[in-house]
């Protein structure tokens, strides 16, 4: 993985808040909503109820992804768990799928998160009527984790 792609993974982690919870495996073992689940054999299945209104999710992991993506992606890509590097793989392949990669490793950091933004909810430019981070917060978390760019976003 290059140093961009590993930053962009990192910044998508901080962003859907997972690998800022202290007692977590750097977010790979984190429910929607915060709890922890305890093996990475298969995704933890289980249906949070995140708001009033009703809205529930079974995302987990450190890129919060739903159970029914796992079962595809673990079919397709023949993974043996939700471990950390199984996660790793699934995310590096939707950001595959949404023709980003090319963006990321070039540097074009807006372009990239612009691609990514209907898998992630918390990226800018989604309909999920979740909390979206700013760009430049985006960034920022991207050049922490040492990521580069070839424009600055205002």
């Amino acid at each position: 993985m290059t140093a961009n792609e590993k930053a962009f993974l990192d910044m998508i982690a901080w962003s859907e808040g997972t690998s800022t919870i202290k007692e977590s495996d750097n977010g790979y073992n984190v429910i929607v909503g915060g709890a922890l689940f305890e093996s990475y054999a298969d995704h933890p299945r289980k249906l949070v109820v995140l708001n009033k209104k009703g809205l529930k999710s079974t995302a987990a992991g450190r890129y919060q992804l739903l159970s029914r993506y796992f079962d595809a992606y673990k079919k397709r890509l023949k993974l043996p768990d939700f471990s950390p590097v199984s996660q790793d793989t699934i995310a590096m392949q939707q950001i595959r799928e949404c023709k980003a990669l090319d963006d990321i490793n070039a540097g074009r950091l807006s372009a990239a998160i612009q691609k990514c933004a209907r898998i992630w909810a918390s990226l800018p430019g989604n309909n999920y009527a979740q909390h979206q981070n700013a760009g430049n917060v985006l960034q920022a978390a991207y050049l922490r984790a040492g990521g580069t760019v070839v424009e600055r976003e205002g």
